[in-house]
């Protein structure tokens, strides 16, 4: 197999002598991660839909306002 990268992040990898073959494993091992995350969640969804039902635009409308605010808090670092 061979990829493709752009000039610039060529440069990088070969300045800072980068293994670019596991850079590009483990990000593709990440990726395939988290798209096997989301499909879980969107089936975890699907089964949760199908026993309670959908959620009222309310009830998604309060979800929404707390994840923003969740999302607002400023991240703490670990001591």
């Amino acid at each position: 197999m061979q990829v493709y990268l752009p000039d610039d992040l060529y440069a990088v990898v070969k300045k800072r002598r980068l293994p670019a073959s596991e850079l590009l494993q483990k990000a593709v091992r990440a990726e395939l991660r988290r798209l096997d995350l989301l499909a879980e969640t969107d089936r975890y969804l699907a089964d949760l839909a199908s026993q309670v039902g959908e959620p009222s635009s309310t009830e998604r409308s309060r979800a929404r306002a707390v994840a923003q605010r969740i999302a607002k808090r400023p991240t703490r670092k670990a001591s």
